[in-house]
């Protein structure tokens, strides 16, 4: 058994750790494509242990309480959609979340109160094209900071994870018709990941995000991450779940 500590700057509400981070910390320990769901929030500056189970799956435990549960997943898209980075630097302009209409100003990923190189400040806008499938896509432009390298001098996957969270959050929110954001909170419930390379610190990457779905509460929605060269990083999907918002401020 081993343990992980979330560190506060990866915080997305301001007293849980942000969950794509916190998925990805889990999935460390699964080889290829995982799928991890988060079954409480995870708590920052507090050791939690990181357990195998006997049916091959892992769990994230803050004492007696499971935070989260990973299990190997084979993550196949049916969609891909591709941005450049001048396309995704313009669609950043258009973000639906102005910083001072931000509800966790404070978010590892898409914070606007966090300072550049502290957190990523992925801040994705829609596209003014749309998909072949005339749905709404979402990018945003992400450069790795050097803080964020693993010790063979590529970003640390976790941080893959992370910087494709945020964006299937604003896709899943955001409606494509009136071009309008959803204001209901939402919070990351489950996360499926498969990445394929992970970038250098300071290439200049472009995330990708769009709907999948909607069943009551949740929201489905997918994405992908380029490099610079275009190759593709990792594609994950998301279900988001609509939640009070003294629960996403993880204060109920």
């Amino acid at each position: 058994m081993t343990s992980i500590i979330i560190d506060r700057r990866y915080c997305g509400p301001p007293n849980s750790g942000n969950g794509g981070y916190v998925c990805g910390r889990l999935a460390r320990h699964i080889p290829g494509g995982a799928e991890v769901t988060l079954r409480a929030p995870p708590p920052l500056e507090k050791q939690l242990d990181v357990m195998a189970t006997d049916d091959g799956s892992w769990e994230l435990r803050d004492g007696a309480t499971v935070v989260a549960t990973g299990r190997p997943a084979s993550l196949e898209l049916a969609r891909l959609e591709k941005a450049s980075f001048e396309e995704a630097c313009a669609a950043e302009l258009r973000t639906p979340v102005k910083p001072h209409e931000h509800l966790l100003p404070t978010c590892f990923v898409c914070g606007p109160a966090r300072a550049q190189g502290d957190g990523l400040r992925i801040f994705a806008g829609p596209l003014l094209r749309q998909s072949r499938n005339a749905s709404a896509v979402l990018a945003a432009t992400w450069t790795p900071d050097p803080t964020l390298t693993a010790e063979d001098g590529l970003v640390a996957p976790e941080f893959l994870w992370s910087a494709l969270d945020c964006p299937t959050g604003y896709a899943s929110s955001h409606d494509g018709e009136s071009g309008s954001f959803d204001r209901t909170p939402i919070l990351l419930g489950r996360m499926s990941a498969r990445i394929e390379t992970r970038p250098r610190p300071g290439e200049r990457c472009v995330i990708t995000a769009w709907e999948a779905g909607r069943d009551g509460r949740k929201r489905v929605a997918e994405a992908a991450a380029y490099g610079e060269a275009g190759t593709l990083l990792a594609v994950a999907r998301a279900t988001w779940i609509a939640v009070d918002r003294q629960v996403q401020l993880g204060r109920a």
